[in-house]
């Protein structure tokens, strides 16, 4: 186990191990604990009652949080011709089809999410094996293979996160910065609480939130009650 740094051990020291927070206890109790000299961000981790090798359990998605990460998003679109301009006339950093898939295969990464049109999901299939381990495939389940370039684009640039199930059904997801008011904290978390309820798959037996944390980027884990109705 890595040692950890007084700063940290000081900040365990205002977590009670054994408690689930409500949600606005645990939102003050992350910003105490923030160690970092930086604005650090605030994850929240859900433990899931699910196997991800079953099709219908593998959750994956996005969805649109309230009050932004907080984090400046670098969206590339795959697309053609009209499609790249209305592209880039609603935000995206980067648009093109041929010069950017080249750019990939040489190692470049400057970009935070791709968006592609259906016609060059073909294309951008050649490079699963580059992209896919990074996460940052298209995909129909998160909304990034669309003909609705302009409202996508904008969603991503104004908060839309993306979430997937890990190999033991864990989901994190980044909610904001330790900066974020409260209750705009509060929100964000809500809103991704609010969608692992809407998606949760109806072949789940027993408890299906079996853990929810919250923590920012060098702070400790604080678990959070996992009924937030």
């Amino acid at each position: 186990m890595a040692k950890r740094g007084k700063k940290y051990l000081e900040a365990l020291k205002l977590v009670d191990r054994s408690k689930r927070y409500s949600l606005d206890e645990a939102v003050e109790l992350v910003k105490k604990t923030n160690v970092a000299k930086f604005d650090a961000t605030v994850e929240v981790s859900f433990k899931l009652n699910i196997d991800p090798r079953k099709a219908e359990q593998n959750l994956r998605g996005a969805v649109s949080l309230p009050n932004g990460t907080g984090k400046a998003v670098r969206v590339l679109v795959i697309a053609k011709g009209a499609k790249a301009q209305e592209a880039l006339a609603a935000g995206a950093d980067y648009a093109g089809d041929a010069e950017y898939l080249e750019k990939i295969k040489e190692g470049w990464f400057d970009f935070d999410t791709i968006i592609a049109t259906p016609d060059m999901m073909g294309e951008l299939g050649k490079l699963g094996r580059i992209l896919g381990p990074k996460g940052l495939m298209p995909n129909p389940k998160t909304g990034t293979v669309t003909m609705n370039v302009e409202q996508t684009v904008k969603e991503f640039k104004a908060g839309k996160v993306e979430y997937r199930t890990d190999k033991v059904g864990n989901v994190q997801v980044p909610v904001g910065k330790v900066s974020f008011e409260n209750v705009k904290l509060a929100e964000n978390i809500k809103a991704i609480y609010n969608q692992m309820l809407r998606i949760k798959p109806q072949t789940v037996k027993g408890v299906y939130i079996q853990n929810l944390t919250i923590t920012s980027t060098m702070g400790p884990g604080i678990k959070v009650t996992t009924d937030l109705a």
